[in-house]
């Protein structure tokens, strides 16, 4: 059974949960994996590298949780109803699946930009959620699963040059409202994770000064120049908390990491230490 550090009132309903993490080869999605690990969760961890992939299991498990990664590409329909069929086969179940795999790239101005990145951009952000989900509803009807979608700022605010990842998360958080009516068994949430010190956010002060505007690529070179930006394991404890309780009556909804809602009782759950032993 799996007991909260702090107020034993918080801990999830069920026991020995099973979460599917996908992109949880760094950035938030490694730490939501690493946080889950640290109360002894189960969790199925999937991205691309598999170098990058075992290092952050081995976190997991010297953590205390029972990793199970998987390497794979969550543009592939086939690819993630295996993985679903996989973490059933060795875990005997699964109770959430947290879909934060995400690329920005291409960045580029429409008039311009590939259409194959265009598509591709697409596929791992938008479709990758939709074929995870749609492998993983069945076994989370079973459990009343909760399922969270790792959104961005830019499903409303315009990105020049992020075109096809401002359209992505739009239609993320538009298929999150609507899994929600379909599904009411279900809990279905999309996150904005704020301004978070990742990969992405390192692409955008590297190539923002040649793709976008001066004053659009400044901003994003200011939020680091001026201790902006978020470490990932801070909206990472509020997605972790997430898959494991969140509350039935946001279902639907596009939430802040820092919403009072969800992070007041993500900080009570699992405390504020993030060290990795």
């Amino acid at each position: 059974m799996i007991l909260s550090n702090n107020d034993q009132s918080e801990k999830p309903v069920q026991d020995d949960p099973v979460v599917v993490v996908t992109g949880a080869s760094q950035g938030i999605g490694a730490s939501v994996a690493r946080w889950l690990g640290k109360i002894g969760v189960r969790v199925t961890l999937i991205a691309r590298s598999k170098q990058l992939l075992n290092k952050v299991a081995g976190d997991v498990e010297r953590l205390g949780g029972n990793p199970f990664p998987i390497s794979m590409d969550v543009a592939d329909a086939k690819a993630c109803r295996r993985s679903i069929e996989n973490t059933i086969e060795k875990f005997g179940r699964m109770d959430a699946l947290v879909n934060n795999a995400g690329i920005f790239e291409p960045m580029a101005m429409v008039a311009t930009a590939d259409p194959a990145a265009w598509r591709y951009n697409i596929e791992v952000n938008l479709l990758g959620p939709v074929y995870m989900t749609m492998a993983a509803i069945a076994e989370l009807r079973k459990r009343n699963g909760r399922l969270v979608n790792v959104s961005s700022g830019a499903a409303n605010r315009v990105i020049e040059s992020g075109s096809a990842y401002c359209a992505a998360k739009a239609a993320l958080n538009h298929f999150t409202n609507v899994l929600a009516a379909e599904e009411p068994a279900l809990t279905a949430i999309a996150v904005r994770p704020g301004v978070v010190d990742t990969q992405m956010q390192a692409l955008l002060r590297n190539k923002g000064s040649k793709e976008m505007r001066p004053e659009q690529a400044t901003y994003y070179q200011n939020l680091k120049t001026t201790g902006k930006l978020e470490p990932p394991h801070v909206p990472a404890r509020t997605i972790a908390w997430l898959g494991l309780s969140a509350p039935h009556d946001l279902s639907g909804m596009f939430l802040d990491y820092d919403d009072p809602r969800i992070c007041t009782p993500a900080l009570n759950f699992f405390g504020d230490d993030y060290q990795i032993k």
